[in-house]
């Protein structure tokens, strides 16, 4: 891992902004600057059917308005474009490969309502259902399966202790098979899933730190194996807790009351909001 410290803003453009986006980006940037390193935007478009270039654009508009600023992006270019997921595809499809060739992967038809209605398949809030295991093969088992049209999961091993210190919550421990199970790497529509790209990139971007939202905790698990089927060194982990509106419900794009472009028409300042992180 790069001895200069690495952050990345890496926003998914399929709705706008709120401000608990704009929390995290601020802690990544904070904790950016107090290390004398680099900022990284990624643009994560991968969501093909929900990403649109008007999310694009107010993405660059309120970040830039909050008092963001990166050093490397897709805007600005860098040692290490594209710095757009969807033009990085390349790079995904070798990880799969690799993974297809050690036997890791294998393709699964089974459809979400498949998993749930498997009784041996506990489904906890926004988690991916834990998968019964119906399409997995032998292991070690390589399918010469056609990539694209059929989903692929990662073979995790039931029982395995995945643990990491978290800068901001601490010692942080999961169990395959009882937190998490085989999950997505290649989605059907032949693009990779969030976790594989996400590993991808922070490992080839040199990223040394991933700051992001506590939703993210199991993923960062499941990340951590694919980080070791690839023999990737894996980040440093900051997750900040959820931000809530009133009712205690977390923000979500599609609450648009709560975007940054909705509250900076209403009159709020960048300052009012940050102030709001400390309060």
């Amino acid at each position: 891992m790069s001895s200069t410290y690495r952050g990345r803003l890496a926003p998914s453009p399929t709705g706008y902004l709120h401000l608990g986006h704009a929390r995290t980006f601020w802690t990544a940037q904070e904790r950016a600057m107090a290390a004398g390193g680099a900022l990284i935007l990624r643009n994560d478009d991968l969501d093909a059917p929900r990403c649109r270039p008007e999310f694009v654009s107010a993405m660059f508009e309120d970040m830039r308005w909050f008092g963001l600023r990166w050093s490397e992006g897709p805007d600005i270019g860098g040692p290490y474009a594209p710095y757009a997921q969807s033009r990085r595809l390349s790079l995904y499809a070798a990880a799969f490969e690799t993974l297809r060739r050690r036997g890791l992967i294998y393709p699964c038809d089974c459809s979400r309502q498949d998993v749930l209605r498997a009784l041996s398949a506990p489904h906890r809030g926004d988690e991916e259902p834990i998968y019964p295991g119906t399409c997995r093969p032998a292991a070690g088992a390589v399918s010469t399966a056609t990539r694209a049209g059929v989903n692929w999961r990662f073979r995790v091993s039931a029982g395995q202790t995945l643990s990491f210190t978290d800068s901001a919550l601490g010692p942080h421990t999961e169990i395959a098979g009882q937190d998490f199970g085989d999950f997505l790497v290649w989605r059907k529509d032949d693009f990779p899933s969030y976790q594989l790209a996400c590993a991808v990139d922070d490992a080839a971007m040199r990223i040394t730190e991933v700051v992001r939202g506590a939703d993210l905790l199991t993923s960062t698990c499941r990340q951590l194996l694919l980080y070791r089927a690839l023999e990737l060194e894996a980040p440093a982990f900051h997750h900040c807790p959820l931000m809530t509106d009133a009712t205690g419900t977390r923000l979500a794009k599609r609450d648009d009351a709560t975007s940054l472009g909705a509250l900076r028409a209403g009159g709020a300042t960048p300052e009012s909001l940050r102030a709001q992180f400390t309060a």
